[in-house]
């Protein structure tokens, strides 16, 4: 069956030749261009790419084996099925032809009847091959999305991680640490009940060691994503600053906890020594002690895991 949207080069250097291939295919509903030379069709290709060529090997300038071979080196004529016209019946022509880029040879005289059917089968090859490769092209993309897909799945449940339904808060699905961290601070029940309330209302455990943050919302499925992560609990000095020492106090206060002296504490902070004695003097009334042993112990009921 005819295409009738299907374009078809004629590459010749003889007039009577065109002509008869022209009228004949234009009659058929095929759009026909026609160039007299291997230049002309090198231009034509780059304003138009026709779905199969006709091209006459022996014409002036550059001959059909130079043409086909360039127009298979242009973008446009790549995958343009490229049918040889010629007198020539020796093997060692076709051969070249067929190296050159051709996929069939027409000897002359043509036979209109006999072109077109060799036109129709090669349309219907190239009409497979591009169907072909759009299906692989649809493919491949939808491989992609599922190997995008697969990785974001993975670093998903390697998270605790919690999809939720919005209207009753009812837990869909969960990875492993999301449920562990749940069954940790008091179960699904009491999870539910920190959804209800409200996350924006920094809603949670009262003892602030997990943290709920809402990463997502779907309006089409009702759903939300949320995230769970314990908190980490301040270790070293900074867990002293709870004491209401400032950071140097808190240094300070950690390496007298450790058994160290005052010149050990000097050299390991690169500060002088009456600085360090200056911070002890003001940090010991904040702990409401009045020694470096009581100050330490007092450290130490806080460095303790």
């Amino acid at each position: 069956m005819t295409t009738p949207s299907a374009t078809i080069l004629i590459v010749d250097d003889t007039p009577d030749n065109i002509a008869v291939l022209y009228d004949f295919l234009a009659e058929r509903g095929f759009k026909v261009l026609v160039g007299e030379n291997g230049e002309a069709a090198l231009e034509a290709l780059e304003v138009e790419e026709p779905d199969l060529i006709l091209l006459d090997v022996m014409m002036p300038g550059i001959d059909g084996f130079e043409t086909c071979r360039r127009l298979k080196a242009m973008p446009a004529g790549k995958d343009v099925p490229v049918f040889f016209m010629t007198a020539l019946g020796d093997p060692y022509d076709k051969v070249r032809g067929i190296k050159a880029g051709a996929v069939d040879y027409i000897t002359k005289p043509v036979y209109p009847e006999e072109v077109l059917a060799r036109i129709k089968t090669h349309l219907q090859i190239r009409r497979l091959q591009q169907d072909l490769q759009e299906q692989n092209d649809r493919l491949d993309a939808a491989l992609q999305r599922s190997i995008t897909a697969e990785r974001a799945l993975v670093n998903l449940l390697d998270r605790a991680v919690v999809i939720a339904r919005r209207t009753d808060h009812e837990i869909l699905f969960a990875t492993r640490q999301a449920r562990e961290l749940i069954r940790a601070h008091g179960g699904e029940t009491v999870f539910r009940g920190w959804l209800r309330d409200g996350l924006e209302a920094g809603t949670g455990p009262q003892d602030g060691t997990l943290d709920l943050h809402r990463s997502a919302r779907s309006t089409a499925s009702d759903t939300e994503l949320i995230t769970l992560s314990p908190r980490t609990t301040p270790t070293g000095p900074e867990c002293l600053r709870t004491l209401g020492l400032t950071p140097r106090e808190s240094e300070i206060l950690f390496w007298i906890a450790q058994g160290k002296t005052n010149p050990e504490i000097a050299a390991i902070l690169s500060t002088q020594l009456c600085t360090v004695k200056k911070h002890v003097v003001n940090f010991l009334p904040k702990l409401g002690v009045e020694s470096r042993l009581a100050a330490a112990l007092r450290a130490h009921e806080l460095l303790q895991p």
